[in-house]
């Protein structure tokens, strides 16, 4: 229905499978897979870093990621208004996903706005990370040009170009959290340029994300198979593969090994936040998402395993001509994507093509992510007030609103101590911890609850049984437990400690999404008139409006007719027409 004579606009759908496999590969394949996991499988013994990373895929990624799926085709809603209808105890599990999801939009297009500025910069006759002869350089900068003679682990006193440009003239960096400083405004220009852009892909709903996944989605493949063979073709590269995949079969007996493995995989999967159950919500409901959920999986995980080989590469010809060893130049993080990378791509021949080529992958990565977070939000939104929100110009104003929030509550982080609020953020507000905490408890709601208080079988609980619920628990758990006795305080280059107070507002953010799920539950338990018992019943009841199974409706047509057709039109009067239309 259209909206410009009042009436609700249709919620939609996705044109086409394709596009649906699209927007869920670009917001499951981002910048992680690039710059974390390569790192992370180097760090914690090369080829065995991957037995405990396939466990936790196997006993956890897939199930919650066909999980979530499921969730959101089956009931057709968002992030929030799902759990209302499966499980309303769980709901506050829906607005601790939302909230994540805000604090990480809110730091991911930071990084896209620096890889824009590195981009731009990337045009010069001269890169600027290239060369020690620009007004921010310091008399320590050197630049470890080909065939350098000294040793680079002897220049303890000196400063890399590339080191220098990201941080005196990219962040123009204070001495901490305390010293905000002025605001950088060609940093600020190109975060405008990329809320601008990631406004206009998702403006439309689905009708335009599923145009621009076309290209976003599927070009990053293009520039990473390019930077691959390039990498590859390096002096110097295979001794980066050989530090990437040579195993330690030892490491597998540390337990920080498996944390990290399975941390890795929440991220990377992005399950336990509600961006699967609601960019699922716009499947057709008879879509076969089993077998879209299992392809998926394989896509992301191949994709981390080969930027490991493209990034590990370049590493290596970057130790090889510096005359280090790949441990000595290995960076994780932003750390990889704007010194380690930029400074071995400027010993390359043509060096500004191949820094063209990263900076763009690296844009296009981060950029499908951030829009379908957007549109993750916006989606949870309209269908928490479909009555207002769903009508004509309604969705693009709330955009625009949502867009202007983020972007005024961020400028802290553009100015010249941002770089201190954005780790803090990254570090506590979207850490591992609140997604393994969510994890766990989805599991409950959907594996146990649900499935008990069910009146009938249905997708969702197919998508996950009891056995497989208990496995994603006990390693959700347990990987929640070990992230919180591993804990390390947050330092920013292993000198800068943070002051009491910005480590209180780090677990304040953490803690703002954890404790949504039991302040929640209690809440509604509180709020309610019948007896505890009666409330706990009505909470963990499903809603009897929810849609119909194949397999309900067989055994509701084998009744006897007069009884089956009442509880055909009880259930699902709509169901119930299209029956008789098929009959």
């Amino acid at each position: 229905m259209k909206g410009a004579d009042g009436h609700l606009e249709e919620r939609g759908h996705w044109a086409s499978k394709t596009e649906f496999l699209l927007a869920v590969a670009g917001n499951v394949v981002g910048l992680g897979n690039v710059w974390r996991f390569p790192y992370l499988c180097y760090k914690n013994g090369g080829g065995t870093f991957l037995v405990p990373y396939l466990v936790f895929v196997v006993t956890c990624g897939v199930p919650l990621f066909l999980m979530e799926t499921a969730m959101g085709q089956y009931t057709q809603q968002g992030s929030i208004t799902c759990w209302q209808h499966l499980c309303p105890l769980a709901e506050g599990i829906g607005y601790a996903g939302q909230l994540i999801l805000l604090y990480s939009c809110m730091c991911y297009i930071i990084l896209l706005a620096w890889a824009l500025f590195y981009l731009v910069f990337s045009f010069s006759s001269q890169l600027p990370w290239a060369t020690c002869d620009n007004p921010w350089n310091t008399e320590s900068c050197i630049f470890a040009a080909k065939n350098l003679s000294l040793n680079w682990t002897g220049q303890t006193n000196s400063t890399s170009a590339a080191t220098e440009f990201w941080e005196r003239r990219v962040l123009a960096i204070s001495g901490g959290i305390e010293e905000l400083g002025k605001v950088n405004w060609e940093i600020l220009l190109c975060l405008i340029a990329m809320w601008v852009i990631c406004y206009f892909c998702i403006w439309k709903g689905v009708k335009s994300t599923g145009k621009v996944v076309y290209f976003t989605a599927t070009f990053p493949y293009v520039m990473l198979l390019v930077l691959l063979i390039r990498g590859l073709t390096l002096p110097g590269a295979l001794q980066g593969v050989f530090f990437y995949v040579y195993p330690d079969p030892q490491r597998l007996a540390d337990p920080q090994v498996w944390m990290e493995a399975g941390t890795q995989m929440f991220f990377s999967y992005s399950v336990a936040v509600g961006s699967l159950t609601a960019l699922g919500s716009y499947n057709k409901y008879n879509n076969n998402c089993y077998r879209d959920s299992i392809w998926l999986c394989v896509l992301n995980s191949c994709t981390s395993l080969v930027a490991g080989f493209a990034v590990f590469s370049v590493l290596g010809f970057m130790a090889d001509q510096q005359g280090a060893t790949v441990e000595d130049v290995a960076e994780s993080g932003p750390g990889l994507a704007f010194i380690a990378y930029p400074q071995a791509v400027a010993m390359m021949p043509l060096p500004q093509l191949w820094s063209v080529c990263f900076f763009i992958m690296i844009i296009l990565l981060g950029l499908d992510t951030q829009f379908v977070i957007m549109e993750v939000i916006i989606t949870t939104l309209t269908d928490l007030f479909p009555a207002t929100l769903r009508r004509a110009g309604r969705r693009e104003l709330l955009l625009l609103l949502f867009c202007l929030f983020c972007f005024f509550s961020q400028m802290v982080m553009v100015t010249e101590g941002g770089m201190y609020v954005f780790q803090l953020f990254d570090y506590y507000a979207c850490n591992g911890s609140s997604i393994l905490f969510l994890a766990v408890f989805q599991s409950l709601a959907i594996g146990w609850i649900y499935e008990w208080t069910a009146a009938a079988y249905s997708i969702v609980t197919a998508s996950i049984n009891t056995e497989l619920t208990e496995q994603v628990v006990r390693n959700s758990s347990v990987s929640f437990i070990c992230s919180l006795v591993e804990y390390q305080p947050l330092t920013f280059n292993r000198w800068y400690v943070y002051p009491n107070w910005a480590y209180g507002l780090g677990w304040a953010m953490a803690l703002s999404s954890i404790l949504l799920v039991p302040g929640w539950a209690l809440v509604q338990l509180w709020a309610g008139r019948r007896n505890l018992k009666q409330r706990w019943l009505q909470l963990c009841t499903p809603a009897a409006d929810l849609p119909l199974t194949l397999r309900q409706r067989a055994e509701i047509l084998e009744m006897p007719s007069a009884a089956g057709t009442e509880r055909l039109m009880i259930n699902n009067p709509e169901q119930h027409k299209q029956t008789t239309i098929n009959n």
